[in-house]
């Protein structure tokens, strides 16, 4: 196997932490897989460094500075591979055949990037690549950032380039657990997500694998999360699956809304829980849902709407806190889904303005972290699809 090893900061916090994880390449080494390393820098280097900046640095100062977590960080596991009898190099922004590239917007340049990378995978047989995470070189020779997160961002995207089988990310987490660990009880280890999943909760405060990097996971290429502590690079923790699909897809069939408004809505717990089971209890797919201050709009398919309707005005007539209910029928949803949608500022802008201009009125707007659906009367549907395809196509 050809695998990309990240180790987290937390993972190299100490010398007997490069210890165990030197233990960990060398023994993937020795069962003839081919390894490379990204490190990041050791424990909160890059928090001291950044917090004793106390004075005006321009970008480059400031890049050069936080540089110095990494750069121990490869030195202290190049020389703990040496110690094992394992060749090994480290790598930064500056040696020849450094790989991650970054063009005049700071953003990755994906072919030089792609073809350095393609080159460092030719020497896997003959050495151990030990790389800085988190850092970049433009093509002046600069030292640039990948943001944060940006070691796993090194990693999986390097993956990626480099054809790796699968990127190991070493961090302080049993991989994905079912909850925090440090607040409910009984938590345990999730053996597989998707990518989808991963990266709404990622954007939801779950500190796992940086949102960033997973939009270079490819669906052949497996990502692992593991617990510095397990010790063996290849097996145990959390199996990342897929990949982020960019689509624009048209729901087929219509929808309806049904829509039920109270003062409940905002100032009784429970409301969204006690509509739902009932229409769950009846076996009505909810396709989506919307909140308001004083409102709960349900989207359903059309053949359903009016046992909804019912339904739920029989939840509206036992609670003196909702007011009504309403239907309104033949809705479409356009759905844009992408993995670099977080990382679009104002891609809702994007979308609605040009439908603006087209004067076709947005009924919602339900958000995820990679999905944006838009609610359009059914006679605008193909409109809106081509509207927005052009946008994203230009």
């Amino acid at each position: 196997m050809r695998i990309v090893a990240k180790f987290g900061g937390t993972s190299l916090g100490n010398g007997e932490r490069v210890d165990r994880a030197a233990d960990s390449i060398a023994a993937a080494v020795e069962a003839g897989h081919e390894v490379a390393v990204v490190a990041s820098a050791m424990g909160s280097t890059t928090d001291y460094l950044l917090d004793s900046i106390a004075f005006d640095a321009d970008d480059a100062d400031r890049a050069e500075i936080v540089s110095m977590g990494e750069r121990t960080s490869v030195r202290m596991l190049k020389a703990a591979l040496a110690a094992r009898g394992i060749t090994a190099q480290f790598m930064e922004p500056g040696t020849d055949g450094w790989p991650v590239i970054t063009d005049a917007r700071g953003e990755v340049d994906i072919d030089e990037t792609g073809s350095r990378a393609k080159a460092l995978a030719d020497r896997l047989g003959e050495t151990v690549p030990v790389v800085t995470g988190f850092l970049a070189e433009d093509h002046a020779g600069n030292v640039t950032t990948l943001g944060r997160g940006g070691s796993d961002t090194t990693a999986v995207m390097l993956g990626n380039y480099m054809d790796a089988d699968e990127v190991v990310i070493v961090t302080d987490v049993e991989g994905v657990m079912t909850g925090d660990p440090r607040v409910v009880e009984g938590a345990r280890n999730v053996g597989q997500i998707t990518v989808d999943e991963l990266r709404n909760l990622s954007f939801r405060g779950a500190e796992v694998v940086a949102p960033s990097a997973l939009s270079y996971k490819t669906d052949g290429m497996s990502v692992r999360v593991i617990h510095y502590q397990h010790g063996d690079l290849l097996s145990g923790g959390t199996t990342i699956q897929g990949q982020f699909q960019n689509l624009i897809d048209l729901r087929e069939e219509p929808l309806a809304c049904v829509t039920v408004a109270g003062r409940a809505v905002r100032n009784k717990p429970g409301v969204l829980a006690h509509l739902s089971t009932a229409l769950a209890e009846a076996n009505i797919n909810v396709d989506a849902v919307a909140s308001g201050m004083d409102s709960i709009t349900f989207y359903v398919d059309t053949d359903v709407a009016e046992q909804a309707e019912a339904l739920l005005h029989e939840e509206v007539i036992d609670d003196e806190t909702l007011s009504s209910v309403t239907v309104s029928e033949e809705h479409a949803v356009v759905r844009v889904t992408g993995g670099e949608l977080p990382n679009r500022p104002g891609i809702i802008q994007e979308i609605v303005a040009p439908l603006g201009e087209a004067r076709i009125n947005i009924h919602d707007i339900i958000t995820s972290a990679t999905s944006v659906a838009i609610v359009v009367a059914w006679e605008d549907r193909e409109d809106t699809l081509r509207i927005i395809q052009q946008e994203f196509d230009s």
